[in-house]
């Protein structure tokens, strides 16, 4: 039997994935690796309609899920949830761009015997990472800290860290001598064009989101800016996946709601399409390649393992990152996907490039198929060893993000200190209410009894008529501020909370957990008001130790149900 129909045959590739995951799932395995060792093992069946050189029929599929993973990465960088990870962020960037070509070219050159010029877009495709991998472990793994947030946010600017250094790589060896001028310019050109086509796609859906497209049209709206991003990229020249990316970007930044809806749109078919991609990416890895050149495939693998190691460890000790976010970032970085694939194909279909397409695609392609295959279960690894795994569970404190501490208070009175905050507050959030007449409301609740606990800790607070949630900012001061507490001591930290109206219950449980714990976990209290960052606070609040002040949601609600009627 042949499987000439290609509907037929993708139903055998993802059934036989499907399969594959979930018998690897029961071995505590990430199911996308047992995906790409079920397309590996279809290859080499050499099932008839389903050898290598018939997988071109299948990029439809596979450009769509690729297109939609770049723009789930883009949609993460929501600039107001990032805003107190940009320096770790940029750090890793840099680090990226400097620290991997210098490690990687040379050894390759050197040890590993290759040309300059195969090792230089070698080095370029190592420091790309696999959004889409990485996404799925963490959702997989259900993890949530500042690790995870951290390589969520960072993986998918690695990719195009990766695009940029290829653009300038391959734009020097076409150049006849290497002009530097002209390798910035082509990078220039090619992120200029993709944002372009990217933004645009995406204000097209907005603007037709506010007047013409009703509510359960957005999640459709957003398919069809995934499409156009990557069908305008392909018909320009442009990398699609970065057109994808600036796509995600703009939507985020511009309708964070509308990215939200996507992503919930899309979501229920996410198995089909990454058990689909995986398996079919698995089929593109022939492990037949590594034989010949299996020395310097173990090679590229390993020098990768340690730039990635080495890049991320510096830039989180220069940013000031906690302990687990510097120990763990670069091995959960080992993931190599989809953008790594893609520029392996450029390659192969550059006639300019044809001297080296043969070695990038055998190297490159075996030692992908290695990390992807191991990557996955190093990144659930450090997930674990972070703690951060089967953390999922919504928390009373899950209102506090990195992005809503302020660290190094300005304001040396109370009405001062609630304006800043409440400038935090409004900038990484969205308020039903005005923001002056939410800062009124808060000075009024003030005047009539103050909110200082004690012990260094005050909870000005307001409650509102409209909105979906409560929200909250923390301020802190390590020299401490004179507020006039009842005590007599300097306050550490204010937490500012803006509570709709209905969801009164939750508010006293906040309020109760703060006052209780805050006040009485000396060990907390002392890390929290010494926090020398946001990232710091966000790990002593959110850490294992705190459970008093970390249990789940559903818990405190019952013991505040159960207390109520207790007293009625």
């Amino acid at each position: 039997m042949t499987f000439a129909s290609p509907l037929l045959a993708l139903a055998l590739v993802l059934l036989c994935g499907i399969v594959g995951g979930e018998l690897l799932g029961r071995l505590k395995l990430p199911k996308v690796t047992g995906w790409i060792f079920t397309g590996i093992a279809l290859r080499a069946a050499e099932f008839p309609g389903l050898e290598g050189d018939t997988l071109g029929r299948f990029s439809p599929f596979t450009d769509f899920v690729l297109g939609f993973i770049a723009f789930t990465v883009g949609a993460t960088l929501h600039f107001p949830s990032l805003r107190n990870a940009g320096k770790r962020l940029s750090l890793l960037l840099l680090s990226e761009a400097i620290i991997m070509p210098i490690i990687v070219v040379p050894t390759l050159m050197f040890v590993g015997g290759l040309e300059p010029s195969t090792s230089m877009v070698l080095g370029a495709i190592a420091i790309a990472g696999a959004p889409g991998t990485t996404v799925l472990v963490v959702r997989e793994a259900r993890a949530r800290g500042l690790l995870s947030r951290t390589l969520i946010a960072a993986v998918g600017l690695i990719d195009m860290v990766a695009v940029a250094g290829f653009v300038f790589a391959t734009a020097m060896l076409r150049d006849g001598d290497g002009s530097v001028d002209s390798s910035l310019l082509a990078v220039g050109t090619e992120f200029g064009m993709a944002g372009a086509i990217g933004v645009g796609c995406a204000v097209a859906v907005v603007l037709l989101g506010r007047s013409v497209i009703a509510p359960n049209g957005v999640g459709p709206a957003m398919v069809a800016v995934i499409l156009g991003a990557w069908g305008l990229g392909q018909a320009l020249g442009v990398s699609s996946i970065l057109a994808c990316t600036f796509a995600g970007i703009a939507v985020s930044n511009l309708r964070h709601d509308m990215a939200r809806t996507a992503e919930a749109y899309l979501h229920p078919f996410g198995g089909v399409l990454f058990a689909g991609f995986y398996t079919l990416a698995g089929m593109r890895l022939d492990f037949g390649l590594v034989l010949p050149m299996a020395g310097l495939v173990a090679l590229y693998f390993f020098v990768r393992l340690f730039g990635k190691s080495l890049a991320s460890f510096l830039a989180m000790t220069a940013a000031g990152a906690p302990t687990a976010v510097r120990r763990y970032l670069g091995l959960a970085l080992l993931p190599h996907g989809g953008v790594a694939v893609g520029l392996i194909f450029v390659v192969q279909g550059d006639p300019g490039l044809a001297d080296m397409a043969d070695t990038i695609s055998a190297v490159g392609l075996a030692a992908l198929a290695i990390n992807q295959l191991l990557g996955p279960s190093a990144t659930r690894y450090c997930l674990g060893q972070a703690g951060e795994a089967a953390k999922d569970r919504p928390r009373l404190l899950d209102f506090i993000k990195e992005q809503s501490i302020v660290v190094g208070l300005k304001g040396r009175d109370k009405e001062s200190i609630i304006r800043e905050l409440a400038d935090r507050l409004y900038a990484t959030s969205s308020m039903a209410l005005g923001k002056d007449d939410f800062i009124e409301s808060v000075l009024a609740r003030e005047s009539e009894a103050s909110t200082c606990l004690g012990k260094g800790f005050m909870i000005p607070h307001a409650t509102i008529e409209r909105g979906d949630r409560i929200r909250g900012v923390i301020g802190l001061s390590a020299n401490g501020i004179d507020l006039g507490a009842y005590d007599g001591r300097p306050v550490h930290a204010i937490v500012l909370l803006a509570t709709p109206a209905a969801d009164r219950d939750r508010h006293l449980g906040v309020l109760a957990a703060f006052a209780t714990t805050v006040t009485e976990n000396s060990k907390l209290r002392e890390e929290l008001y010494a926090a020398r960052s946001a990232a710091h606070a966000y790990m002593t609040l959110h850490a294992e130790e705190s459970t008093d002040l970390n249990y789940f949601l559903d818990e405190a609600i019952h013991e505040l149900g159960t207390e109520a009627g207790a007293t009625r």
